[in-house]
């Protein structure tokens, strides 16, 4: 199916899960989910699949349920759909999410385990690697997107004060999004050209962080 755009739905369907995030709720509007939400996510991310997924892997839908073993807040449902094509968490990402917020996109590290936080930080610290992850960063910003991440208050250990790079240092994940608010487009095929054009914009990112953090070695638990 090809995309043309979330359902006019799927924005109240959120609307009404952020006030009512009950299995009720969510058996009443399955179908809605399903139809506005869920095929059109899917579609967009089969097109954009043949674009970004060389190096990256196979496009996925994030299930809608949250896991609230240790969590605080049990409310059982994820309040937006995301998406993502990527080889690892932490490894670069190519993200993708509608909500009642309406549209975002993002890249980079989200996650680092601690091997692949090892890697992202001996590259950070080289001379050629750390500047041109920078150089990355500041035209991203300087296009508009935010650069977010975990980060210590203090220098990791292993690392002097005066170091050139120590804000990225900090970083225990670092990632950039931006977003828009829901508009029409939201409901045509110009939220895939959005996407698009913002995932080629984080491609030099993705590659940095695949070429030199890369999937964490670890087994997740």
């Amino acid at each position: 199916m090809k995309f043309s755009g979330f359902g006019e739905h799927a924005v109240e369907f959120y609307d009404g899960l952020l006030a009512d995030n009950t299995k009720a709720y969510w058996d009443d509007h399955v179908a809605i989910y399903k139809e506005h939400v869920r095929a059109p996510m899917e579609a967009l991310l089969a097109e954009l699949e043949p674009e970004f997924g060389a190096g990256f892997g196979e496009a996925k839908v994030f299930r809608p349920y949250r896991d609230v073993r240790f969590a605080k807040d049990k409310a059982p449902y994820k309040t937006h759909c995301g998406g993502v094509i990527e080889s690892g968490r932490g490894g670069g990402a190519y993200y993708v999410e509608v909500g009642p917020a309406g549209l975002r996109v993002g890249g980079g590290c989200f996650h680092l385990a601690s091997d692949q936080l090892a890697r992202y930080r001996t590259a950070v610290d080289t001379e050629l690697h750390g500047p041109a992850l920078e150089k990355i960063l500041a035209s991203l910003r300087k296009a508009g997107w935010e650069i977010l991440g975990d980060r210590l208050k203090s220098k990791p250990r292993g690392f002097d004060e005066d170091h050139p790079r120590l804000d990225l240092l900090r970083h225990r994940s670092v990632y950039a999004v931006r977003a828009w608010e829901p508009d029409d487009f939201l409901h045509e095929r110009e939220a895939l050209d959005r996407v698009r054009k913002s995932w080629r914009q984080l491609r030099k990112f993705n590659e940095w962080a695949r070429d030199h953090v890369g999937p964490s070695e670890k087994p997740r638990r």
